[in-house]
């Protein structure tokens, strides 16, 4: 496979303790043309400290002075990003050494614009727990409302296929699902690598851990954002927590 340079979005804020791990599991990639960008939001410890501490020609750190939040912080990445393909990665979860080959490759094979992988949940150290996400081989717009199987740190995009404005964050509440939609409602396809590529961490306390905050925010997204009906907002809502129920079985 030619190697096509990646890039690699993180938005940090206030991760000194976890973002080194983050760094390492990109700089252990068996895939080796990568650009990774950490966006730092404000932090009021030493993210910015550890960051700089691995600095280099590959390793990029810029600085949001206003922290506006991880939206802002994504879009700022897009922007300053190079690559063909673009990924985002939080900085508290970890890579696993084959995830940017075998997703690229995987992109060629299916010549999509939009991939995802599958996931495995982790604890507060970032070991797993033996709780995989399975994905879907393929989800479109009217089952991607139903189902936010689609986790940020396993996304992938082809700027070949897509321009950056597609995949710009908005600044509402769960702006990575928002943004899927926004890409999907134009017609394309995410397609899914069922393989746990990612290790989602989970922090107590965290904002993905509110289940009652993501309640929130996915009706604000079904009557705020899509402005869809009551109703088809209670039919979508219905499947949405079936689905979130069982990611955590």
């Amino acid at each position: 496979m030619s190697e096509t340079l990646v890039s690699i979005v993180v938005p940090v804020y206030n991760a000194e303790r976890i973002v080194e791990d983050t760094i390492r599991s990109v700089m252990a990639q068996t895939y080796k043309k990568w650009e990774l960008i950490l966006v730092d939001d404000s932090s009021t410890d030493k993210s910015v400290k550890v960051i700089e501490r691995f600095v280099n020609d590959k390793i990029m750190l810029l600085k949001n002075s206003l922290g506006k939040g991880a939206a802002t912080a994504r879009n700022t990445g897009i922007k300053a990003a190079h690559g063909r393909y673009l990924c985002f990665l939080d900085a508290d979860d970890l890579w696993d050494p084959e995830k940017i080959e075998k997703q690229v490759s995987f992109m060629e094979e299916k010549q999509c614009a939009f991939s995802f992988t599958g996931y495995e949940f982790a604890d507060e150290n970032g070991v797993g727990m033996s709780k995989i996400v399975h994905v879907p081989e393929k989800i479109n717009y009217r089952k991607a409302v139903k189902n936010t199987t689609i986790f940020t740190s396993t996304v992938m995009f082809d700027l070949n296929k897509l321009k950056k404005n597609d995949i710009m964050m908005p600044d509402v509440p769960s702006e990575d699902a928002a943004t899927w939609w926004k890409v999907l409602k134009k017609g394309f396809y995410a397609y899914g690598l069922d393989e746990s590529l990612t290790l989602y961490r989970r922090s107590r306390g965290s904002l993905s851990s509110d289940k009652v905050l993501a309640v929130r925010r996915i009706w604000y997204l079904y009557r705020r954002v899509e402005k869809f009906s009551l109703i088809y907002s209670l039919y979508c809502f219905f499947f949405w927590g079936i689905h979130a129920v069982m990611r955590r079985l």
